[in-house]
């Protein structure tokens, strides 16, 4: 029976404890609940960022059905199809794993599927977003945010392959406005011209 000093941790401890998931990014478990923060938006990579590593995929499939005509070293042949399979597999769940998100307070990022790695810029230090829409981006709706921030070395730079990326800005910049981070200008009232 461990004594009333034992490090051993107690029940409302243990309760405390997340475990790390590997299937999902768990957004939840980063944000600051005793402040109040809230998710405004949670974005997750676009399909369209996923036509590399399915391409992966189907290449080693294409492999594994060659196998059979490969002759003596099909099995060299098999092992490269499972690698090619197994990469774009992996590349595939990496980029669900990858979430942006915008909150009351400031935007972050998590992604990794082993290692998991969290930027955070708070609101006040976003000075400047922009929005890059290539080519591709303009026919799917996609694009790359840019942020300029206050710090020299920041861990949120660039967030690459954003749906709707112009919404998205306007919608951080909306929370920017409204968290008082950014003096709002004052609207005067036209003038009506009265034709003199």
């Amino acid at each position: 029976m461990p004594s009333s000093g034992s490090s051993l941790p107690s029940r409302r401890a243990e309760s405390t404890v997340r475990r790390t998931s590997y299937l999902s990014p768990d957004i939840d478990r980063h944000l600051l609940h005793d402040d109040g923060e809230i998710v405004v938006v949670e974005i997750a990579k676009p399909p369209v960022a996923a036509v590399g590593p399915v391409g992966w995929v189907v290449v080693g499939v294409v492999l594994l059905l060659l196998m059979g005509v490969a002759g003596a070293g099909w099995w060299i042949v098999m092992l490269i199809g499972l690698g090619l399979c197994g990469f774009g597999l992996y590349r595939i769940h990496d980029l669900h794993m990858d979430r942006f998100v915008v909150t009351n307070l400031r935007v972050f990022r998590v992604h990794g599927t082993f290692e998991r790695h969290v930027a955070t810029v708070p609101l006040a230090r976003i000075l400047d977003i922009t929005v890059h829409q290539p080519f591709l981006g303009t026919l799917f709706n996609f694009g790359h945010l840019v942020f300029e921030s206050a710090a020299q070395d920041q861990g949120l730079r660039e967030i690459k392959f954003v749906d709707d990326p112009f919404t998205i800005e306007h919608t951080i910049e909306q929370v920017i406005q409204r968290s008082g981070v950014r003096p709002v200008a004052a609207r005067q009232p036209i003038a009506e011209d009265d034709g003199t």
